[in-house]
């Protein structure tokens, strides 16, 4: 079986050879070839290099584009801080919108105009060439929540939601629009599913998010399968106050960082939702031993039942030891769903 027919049968909820493995690797995947972070984030045939030779080297069932929340806002006109081995910042001091008055004025950038988005649809594009039907191959876009965040400054953001909420909502409604568009040049370049990046979102109550956030969400999912893509949510940080609406989006795949414990989620979600995750990246898997590791991510494994996928909660982070890492990849190579 291959990494694609593995994860394929994973989210049919079918019988895989054994667990699927998709954690994500951006600056260890850098790290592992010998390059800048900057030039990984900069141009997508070192990215498409840096993660087919990381998957190989540790088994992994996907590659992803995934290199920092930056490129739609970049495209849009943020000013964007470049570091030599780090991610590139968005600068908050200099937030697009932090007159808000400029969005009805602002216009959605083309995908393919020659910016970052277009750097990411190629490197799609080279990642499916190269991989073949071998491994599943992952987009990229920024949720509302983030993207707003990024475009508005995170702060002004979330005073936005109680003092001004019909900006919030033509804010989000741009982005979503501009979000599909470039989810749906990755499906059309070959990407098999679409992660949605949507960070921010963590830091709002229920009220918030159901009221303002979900909906945006749920037609960005339903746009990118009516595109013939599928969706992976991932929500960095704390979302156990919002794990039950997640669980109605319809994604493929939710992704959950370690704060929000996967047997909540289970008992929160419909059923058969797949889950993905989601050992502390920091204290379990880069600072921790192989054989801790294995005990962290059987407790995930119990606790998500059979609709499983091996990861971290997050990114790994770099300089994880290259035992832990094997820890994690034989745990999905041992265990059936």
């Amino acid at each position: 079986m291959t990494g694609r027919e593995r994860i394929l049968t994973a989210i049919a909820h079918g019988d895989a050879d054994h667990l699927a493995l998709m954690p994500i690797t951006m600056m260890l995947a850098a790290d592992t070839v010998g390059v800048k972070y900057g030039e990984y984030a900069r141009d997508h045939r070192v990215l498409a290099e840096a993660q087919i030779r990381t998957a190989e080297k540790y088994g992994f069932d996907f590659v992803s584009t995934i290199s920092d929340p930056g490129r739609e806002a970049a495209d849009f006109g943020s000013q964007i801080e470049w570091f030599d081995d780090q991610p590139p910042a968005l600068l908050e001091d200099q937030a697009l919108l932090a007159d808000k008055s400029i969005l009805t004025q602002l216009k959605p950038p083309d995908p393919f105009g020659g910016g970052r988005m277009q750097d990411r649809i190629e490197g799609v594009e080279l990642l499916r060439r190269r991989v073949g039907a071998e491994l599943f191959v992952e987009g990229w876009v920024e949720g509302p929540c983030a993207e707003g965040s990024d475009l508005r400054g995170i702060n002004r953001l979330m005073t936005d939601f109680f003092d001004d909420p019909d900006f919030v909502r033509d804010l989000f409604e741009m982005i979503v629009d501009n979000a599909l568009r470039f989810a749906t040049a990755q499906i059309q370049a070959g990407a098999d599913i679409i992660g949605i990046g949507d960070a921010a979102a963590s830091l709002v109550g229920p009220k918030v998010y159901s009221e303002f956030v979900w909906p945006f969400e749920k037609k960005l999912v339903d746009g990118i399968h009516a595109a013939g893509g599928r969706a992976r949510l991932h929500i960095c940080g704390n979302t156990r106050r919002i794990l039950e609406p997640m669980g109605r989006l319809g994604c493929e795949i939710v992704d959950l960082d370690f704060l929000a414990p996967l047997g909540e989620a289970r008992a929160q979600m419909v059923a058969g939702q797949v889950l993905l995750g989601n050992i502390d990246p920091v204290k379990v898997l880069l600072k921790g031993t192989p054989e801790s590791i294995t005990a962290a991510l059987a407790e995930c494994h119990k606790q998500a039942g059979r609709d499983y996928i091996v990861s971290a909660g997050c990114e790994v982070v770099r300089d994880t030891p290259e035992a832990n890492m094997r820890a994690l990849c034989e745990y999905a190579l041992q265990h059936r769903p």
